[in-house]
Protein backbone atom coordinates (compact mmCIF):
# COMPACT_ATOMS: atom_id res chain seq x y z
CA UNK A 1 0.00 0.00 0.00
CA UNK A 2 1.34 3.09 -1.02
CA UNK A 3 1.72 5.93 1.75
CA UNK A 4 -0.62 8.66 2.16
CA UNK A 5 0.76 12.15 2.16
CA UNK A 6 0.35 15.44 3.94
CA UNK A 7 1.04 18.11 2.22
CA UNK A 8 1.34 21.80 3.37
CA UNK A 9 -0.15 24.78 1.04
CA UNK A 10 1.37 28.32 0.69
CA UNK A 11 -0.66 30.12 -1.35
CA UNK A 12 1.85 32.91 -2.40
CA UNK A 13 0.60 37.28 -2.39
CA UNK A 14 2.63 39.90 -2.87
CA UNK A 15 6.15 38.17 -1.81
CA UNK A 16 3.83 36.60 1.68
CA UNK A 17 2.45 33.79 2.62
CA UNK A 18 -1.54 34.41 2.85
CA UNK A 19 -4.79 32.35 4.14
CA UNK A 20 -8.20 33.00 3.06
CA UNK A 21 -11.90 31.48 3.29
CA UNK A 22 -14.14 30.45 0.53
CA UNK A 23 -10.91 31.96 -1.64
CA UNK A 24 -11.43 35.67 -0.41
CA UNK A 25 -10.80 37.34 3.07
CA UNK A 26 -7.10 37.29 2.47
CA UNK A 27 -4.95 36.94 5.56
CA UNK A 28 -0.86 37.32 6.03
CA UNK A 29 0.52 33.97 7.22
CA UNK A 30 4.11 34.52 7.60
CA UNK A 31 7.06 34.36 4.88
CA UNK A 32 7.27 31.62 2.90
CA UNK A 33 10.96 30.56 2.66
CA UNK A 34 10.52 30.64 6.82
CA UNK A 35 7.58 28.02 6.71
CA UNK A 36 9.10 26.25 3.83
CA UNK A 37 11.93 25.40 5.86
CA UNK A 38 10.04 24.50 8.94
CA UNK A 39 7.52 22.03 6.95
CA UNK A 40 10.79 20.93 5.50
CA UNK A 41 12.13 19.49 9.29
CA UNK A 42 8.78 18.76 10.55
CA UNK A 43 7.77 15.66 8.46
CA UNK A 44 5.98 17.22 5.48
CA UNK A 45 5.69 14.73 2.70
CA UNK A 46 5.33 17.54 0.28
CA UNK A 47 5.25 21.42 -0.21
CA UNK A 48 3.24 23.08 -2.82
CA UNK A 49 3.72 27.08 -3.66
CA UNK A 50 1.25 28.54 -5.51
CA UNK A 51 1.28 32.18 -6.44
CA UNK A 52 -2.86 32.74 -6.47
CA UNK A 53 -2.56 35.95 -7.87
CA UNK A 54 0.37 35.89 -11.08
CA UNK A 55 -2.92 34.59 -13.84
CA UNK A 56 -5.19 37.21 -12.76
CA UNK A 57 -2.37 39.97 -12.56
CA UNK A 58 -0.97 38.80 -16.06
CA UNK A 59 2.59 38.46 -15.01
CA UNK A 60 5.34 35.14 -14.56
CA UNK A 61 5.56 33.13 -11.20
CA UNK A 62 8.20 34.48 -8.74
CA UNK A 63 10.77 32.23 -9.85
CA UNK A 64 13.08 33.94 -7.59
CA UNK A 65 10.93 33.45 -4.44
CA UNK A 66 10.76 29.49 -5.70
CA UNK A 67 14.68 29.04 -6.08
CA UNK A 68 14.99 30.20 -2.65
CA UNK A 69 12.94 28.17 -1.11
CA UNK A 70 14.33 24.99 -3.82
CA UNK A 71 17.32 25.80 -1.86
CA UNK A 72 15.92 25.44 2.02
CA UNK A 73 14.27 22.52 1.76
CA UNK A 74 14.73 18.64 1.22
CA UNK A 75 10.93 17.35 -0.30
CA UNK A 76 9.40 18.00 -3.40
CA UNK A 77 8.38 20.66 -4.22
CA UNK A 78 5.05 21.52 -6.87
CA UNK A 79 5.17 25.50 -7.75
CA UNK A 80 1.91 27.00 -9.79
CA UNK A 81 0.48 30.38 -10.84
CA UNK A 82 0.59 31.92 -13.41
CA UNK A 83 2.42 29.62 -15.72
CA UNK A 84 1.55 30.47 -19.19
CA UNK A 85 4.30 28.45 -21.73
CA UNK A 86 6.85 25.12 -21.96
CA UNK A 87 9.09 28.10 -21.59
CA UNK A 88 7.48 29.16 -18.52
CA UNK A 89 7.08 25.73 -16.78
CA UNK A 90 11.53 25.17 -17.87
CA UNK A 91 12.21 27.65 -15.72
CA UNK A 92 10.52 27.14 -12.67
CA UNK A 93 11.83 23.21 -12.98
CA UNK A 94 15.33 24.70 -13.48
CA UNK A 95 14.62 27.42 -10.56
CA UNK A 96 14.17 24.62 -8.03
CA UNK A 97 10.61 23.04 -8.41
CA UNK A 98 9.99 19.16 -9.10
CA UNK A 99 6.93 19.43 -10.47
CA UNK A 100 4.47 22.14 -12.28
CA UNK A 101 0.65 23.02 -11.44
CA UNK A 102 -1.64 24.25 -13.94
CA UNK A 103 -4.78 24.98 -13.79
CA UNK A 104 -6.52 28.19 -15.62
CA UNK A 105 -4.51 27.59 -18.76
CA UNK A 106 -4.94 24.20 -19.26
CA UNK A 107 -8.78 25.15 -19.31
CA UNK A 108 -8.24 27.58 -21.82
CA UNK A 109 -5.69 25.84 -23.60
CA UNK A 110 -6.14 21.81 -22.67
CA UNK A 111 -3.57 20.82 -25.41
CA UNK A 112 -0.46 21.99 -23.34
CA UNK A 113 -1.38 19.37 -20.55
CA UNK A 114 -0.08 16.74 -23.37
CA UNK A 115 2.38 19.05 -24.17
CA UNK A 116 3.76 19.75 -20.80
CA UNK A 117 3.80 15.68 -19.98
CA UNK A 118 5.68 15.03 -23.03
CA UNK A 119 8.22 17.25 -22.63
CA UNK A 120 8.55 17.30 -18.92
CA UNK A 121 6.76 13.72 -17.84
CA UNK A 122 4.00 13.29 -16.51
CA UNK A 123 5.23 13.07 -13.23
CA UNK A 124 6.31 16.88 -13.47
CA UNK A 125 3.00 17.78 -14.37
CA UNK A 126 -0.27 18.36 -11.34
CA UNK A 127 -3.32 19.60 -12.74
CA UNK A 128 -4.67 22.00 -10.09
CA UNK A 129 -8.86 21.41 -10.35
CA UNK A 130 -10.50 24.21 -8.38
CA UNK A 131 -14.48 23.49 -7.90
CA UNK A 132 -17.64 24.28 -6.59
CA UNK A 133 -20.72 22.70 -5.54
CA UNK A 134 -23.24 23.14 -8.88
CA UNK A 135 -26.44 20.59 -8.41
CA UNK A 136 -27.04 21.38 -12.56
CA UNK A 137 -23.52 18.90 -13.13
CA UNK A 138 -23.82 15.16 -13.08
CA UNK A 139 -20.77 15.05 -10.31
CA UNK A 140 -22.59 18.17 -7.97
CA UNK A 141 -19.33 20.55 -8.39
CA UNK A 142 -18.50 22.95 -11.33
CA UNK A 143 -14.80 23.93 -12.64
CA UNK A 144 -13.86 27.19 -11.63
CA UNK A 145 -10.76 28.92 -12.85
CA UNK A 146 -8.80 32.52 -12.62
CA UNK A 147 -8.16 32.10 -8.48
CA UNK A 148 -11.91 30.83 -8.27
CA UNK A 149 -13.24 34.32 -10.07
CA UNK A 150 -14.44 32.77 -13.16
CA UNK A 151 -17.11 29.59 -13.24
CA UNK A 152 -16.15 27.78 -17.15
CA UNK A 153 -19.85 25.50 -16.79
CA UNK A 154 -17.12 22.52 -16.57
CA UNK A 155 -18.51 19.02 -14.92
CA UNK A 156 -15.47 18.41 -12.35
CA UNK A 157 -15.12 14.95 -12.55
CA UNK A 158 -15.47 15.28 -16.38
CA UNK A 159 -12.60 17.66 -16.34
CA UNK A 160 -10.41 15.43 -13.89
CA UNK A 161 -10.72 12.78 -16.25
CA UNK A 162 -9.64 14.31 -19.58
CA UNK A 163 -6.86 15.99 -17.80
CA UNK A 164 -5.81 12.02 -16.74
CA UNK A 165 -6.09 11.37 -20.29
CA UNK A 166 -4.14 14.14 -21.73
CA UNK A 167 -1.37 13.20 -19.69
CA UNK A 168 -1.11 15.12 -15.89
CA UNK A 169 0.28 12.66 -13.26
CA UNK A 170 -1.46 14.23 -10.88
CA UNK A 171 -4.74 16.20 -9.42
CA UNK A 172 -4.69 18.78 -6.90
CA UNK A 173 -8.68 18.87 -6.14
CA UNK A 174 -9.59 22.28 -4.30
CA UNK A 175 -13.38 22.52 -2.82
CA UNK A 176 -14.12 25.85 -2.76
CA UNK A 177 -17.19 25.71 -1.11
CA UNK A 178 -14.85 23.86 1.92
CA UNK A 179 -12.01 26.39 1.76
CA UNK A 180 -10.53 27.85 4.73
CA UNK A 181 -13.51 26.67 7.05
CA UNK A 182 -11.65 24.30 9.01
CA UNK A 183 -15.04 22.18 8.65
CA UNK A 184 -13.81 18.97 6.98
CA UNK A 185 -12.51 18.42 3.24
CA UNK A 186 -15.29 17.89 0.97
CA UNK A 187 -15.29 13.57 0.60
CA UNK A 188 -17.80 13.12 -2.08
CA UNK A 189 -16.45 14.64 -4.67
CA UNK A 190 -13.04 13.19 -3.56
CA UNK A 191 -14.12 9.74 -3.92
CA UNK A 192 -16.02 10.81 -6.64
CA UNK A 193 -12.51 11.58 -8.45
CA UNK A 194 -10.44 9.24 -6.20
CA UNK A 195 -12.23 6.29 -7.63
CA UNK A 196 -12.59 6.98 -11.42
CA UNK A 197 -9.04 8.11 -11.83
CA UNK A 198 -5.75 5.65 -11.86
CA UNK A 199 -3.52 8.76 -11.15
CA UNK A 200 -2.93 10.31 -7.25
CA UNK A 201 -5.66 12.64 -5.91
CA UNK A 202 -4.65 15.30 -3.63
CA UNK A 203 -7.21 16.67 -1.33
CA UNK A 204 -7.65 20.57 -0.77
CA UNK A 205 -9.87 22.91 1.40
CA UNK A 206 -11.54 22.09 4.83
CA UNK A 207 -9.00 20.56 6.69
CA UNK A 208 -9.73 21.65 10.36
CA UNK A 209 -8.77 18.82 12.60
CA UNK A 210 -7.03 15.76 13.02
CA UNK A 211 -10.35 13.59 11.99
CA UNK A 212 -10.40 15.46 8.91
CA UNK A 213 -7.54 13.98 7.52
CA UNK A 214 -8.49 10.33 8.37
CA UNK A 215 -12.13 10.74 7.12
CA UNK A 216 -10.51 11.73 3.68
CA UNK A 217 -8.49 9.21 3.57
CA UNK A 218 -11.07 6.76 4.51
CA UNK A 219 -14.08 7.97 2.80
CA UNK A 220 -12.72 10.36 0.21
CA UNK A 221 -9.86 8.02 -0.77
CA UNK A 222 -7.53 10.88 -1.18
CA UNK A 223 -3.72 10.05 -1.98
CA UNK A 224 -3.00 13.11 -0.70
CA UNK A 225 -4.34 15.74 2.16
CA UNK A 226 -3.00 19.42 1.74
CA UNK A 227 -4.13 21.82 4.18
CA UNK A 228 -2.66 25.14 5.00
CA UNK A 229 -4.15 27.24 7.55
CA UNK A 230 -4.40 24.31 10.55
CA UNK A 231 -0.35 24.19 9.51
CA UNK A 232 0.47 28.00 9.36
CA UNK A 233 -0.74 28.70 12.91
CA UNK A 234 0.44 25.51 14.22
CA UNK A 235 -3.33 24.36 15.24
CA UNK A 236 -1.75 20.79 13.66
CA UNK A 237 1.36 19.26 14.30
CA UNK A 238 2.10 17.62 11.45
CA UNK A 239 4.50 14.01 13.11
CA UNK A 240 0.81 14.03 15.46
CA UNK A 241 -1.06 13.77 12.86
CA UNK A 242 0.69 10.93 11.42
CA UNK A 243 1.28 9.02 14.58
CA UNK A 244 -2.49 9.10 14.49
CA UNK A 245 -3.46 8.07 11.05
CA UNK A 246 -0.70 5.53 11.67
CA UNK A 247 -2.89 4.27 14.58
CA UNK A 248 -6.06 4.09 12.34
CA UNK A 249 -4.02 2.06 10.20
CA UNK A 250 -3.80 4.41 7.71
CA UNK A 251 0.24 3.98 6.28
CA UNK A 252 2.28 7.56 5.83
CA UNK A 253 5.87 7.96 6.31
CA UNK A 254 7.39 8.78 9.87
Amino acid sequence: MLAKRIIPCLDIKNGRTVKGINFLSLADAGDPVENAVRYSQSGADELVFLDITATVENRETLSSLVEKIAENINIPFTVGGGIKSADDAYKLLSSGADKISINSMAVRKPDVITEFANRFGSQCVVTAVDVRKNPKFSSGYEVYIDGGRTPTNIDALAWCIECQNRGAGEILLTSMNADGTKAGFSCDITRSVSTSLTIPVIASGGAGTIGHFEEVFSKGSADAALAASVFHYHEIDIFELKRSLQKQGIAVRL
